[in-house]
Parts: structure tokens; sequence; C-alpha cells
């Protein structure tokens, strides 16, 4: 299962990325929207761990050119706010396939990214 993380705060990330490795998971992290486009390019994803709100760039430029260039990836969006709380990310972004908050324990993160990822 090949993973990227988009996710501004890198500590946070690192988290999520030791989770997933234990799994078994090739993951690749990144914290912006310039590294994540580079990084679609050179590689297939089966699953996407996106901030939604990143620090560098538009999470929803990323998810879109992803939707574009690797049409199988799901994303799972991860936030810290009530932005899109009402589901309407799944409206711009056809391959959103769920949407939690940053403080969601690493290990059911890392539960939803394997069960996203088992279709693929």
């Amino acid at each position: 299962m090949n993973v990227l993380i988009v996710e501004s705060n890198p500590d946070l990330g690192r988290v999520w990325q030791r989770h997933l490795e234990r799994q078994g998971a090739a993951v690749t992290l990144v914290t912006g929207q310039e590294a994540a486009i580079l990084a679609l390019y050179g590689a297939e994803f089966d699953i996407i761990v996106l901030d939604l709100v990143l620090e560098a760039g538009s999470a929803l430029a990323v998810a879109d050119f992803a939707s574009y260039r690797r049409p199988e990836a799901r994303v799972i969006f991860v936030t810290n706010t009530t932005f899109f709380s009402d589901g309407s990310v799944f409206a711009h972004s056809p391959n959103a396939c769920a949407y939690v908050q940053s403080a969601t324990p690493p290990e059911d993160l890392a539960a939803m990214v394997e069960h996203y990822a088992a279709g693929r």
C-alpha cells in the first residue's frame, strides 16, 4: 500500500507515518501543495491523507490534481477546523472518501487508510 501524507505539521505527519509504516505501508510525507504535486507526478498512491487547511498551498488543488493524475487514489481529508463540517467537501472532491479531525487517534486513522486502500 502506497500512501501520500500531505500535512502542514510535520510532527503530526510523522506520527501518522510511523503508524502506517508499522502496518507495512510505504509512506511519503510532504508538507505543502508543491511537494504533493511533485510526489503525485513521480509515484502512484493508493490513498492520500490530506490536511484540509495547508499552510503552503491549497488542499483542494492537491485533491483536484490527484483526481486527474492519479484517479484511482482516494483522499482522506483531515482538519483541525470546522471548515466543511457539513460534508460539502465530498461535493468538491470526487475522490474524497472520508473527513476526520486531526485529533483522530493515529491507530484509527491507520485503520481507515487500510480500509479505504484495500479496495484499490
